[in-house]
């Protein structure tokens, strides 16, 4: 299929280039299978080889310098999310810090409005997993050439996932590849239900939003997240093995929607929390 029209227009708007980066990826999530089961595709990444990632380097400005406007930005979005700790918001950020793949695909399930499954939309679940190992791909060399410290490790206070403290805590915040993901999957997802397309587009918003609230990025983390998965998801819309899956996924989802599947899970809880804020 061609470029899509939400990719190319955020492509349009960012200014971006092509540029490649050649070399070998080496991504400490790669060197083994996810705890869900889910392949690491190695060097093969999922849809790009490492010469067709993006320099998301050269793609981005460096990140706030201490005591400039942006940085101001940023400090202020902390405390802003602060103030929800405790919240069914805060909850929600916890939930959406969870790596697993499977975690991360039900993170969508209510915006995208039917179920999201191995069984049922194999192509689709495999799609989105190996767009993941694209887009945090593209975004490791950055982390690693910024250095920038994470907020919680800055004021050495706890983040609302715990669990993830000890992994990321030397893992650069700039861009934020996990909010990467998320807004990658949104404009997948987007893509195939243009009529939940606002939907669904806010909710990967919000799910990078989730990092500020979380205390594990700043929110100009987020934003640079946003930047490298609209460069990525648009080189992968040109590879021919993405093209084929994609096509697949839309002739499953109009299934389950002729089928009126609904999520598995309670979707109450995400929308009490989205509205909350």
């Amino acid at each position: 299929m061609p470029t899509s029209k939400l990719v190319l227009l955020a492509i349009l708007g960012l200014g971006a280039v092509g540029v490649t980066l050649s070399g070998q990826i080496k991504v400490p999530w790669m060197e083994a299978p996810a705890k869900d089961g889910t392949a690491a595709f190695g060097k093969r990444l999922g849809y790009l080889s490492p010469s067709e990632l993006p320099d998301v380097i050269a793609l981005l400005s460096p990140p706030p310098a201490p005591g400039s406007e942006a940085m101001k930005r940023d400090e202020q979005a902390r405390q802003a999310a602060l103030t929800l700790k405790g919240t069914p918001r805060y909850a929600l950020a916890a939930a959406d810090a969870v790596r697993e793949h499977s975690n991360t695909v039900a993170d969508f399930e209510c915006a995208f409005g039917t179920g999201i499954t191995t069984q049922r939309t194999p192509h689709l679940y495999e799609l989105l997993s190996r767009l993941r190992l694209d887009v945090r791909a593209a975004t490791y060399p950055a982390k690693s050439h910024f250095k920038r410290p994470r907020p919680f490790a800055v004021y050495n206070v706890h983040t609302c996932y715990p669990d993830d403290e000890a992994t990321v805590r030397n893992d650069g915040s700039y861009p934020s590849a996990r909010g990467a993901v998320g807004w990658a999957f949104a404009l997948v997802l987007a893509e195939l239900r243009p009529d939940r397309a606002d939907i669904i587009l806010k909710r990967g918003r919000d799910f990078g939003e989730s990092r500020i609230v979380c205390d594990q990025e700043w929110l100009s983390d987020v934003d640079a997240g946003r930047t490298a998965a609209t460069v990525t998801v648009g080189r992968m819309e040109a590879n021919a093995g993405y093209k084929a899956d994609f096509e697949s996924a839309r002739k499953e989802v109009a299934l389950e929607l002729a089928a009126g599947v609904k999520p598995a899970h309670n979707c109450a809880p995400e929308a009490t929390a989205l509205a909350s804020r």
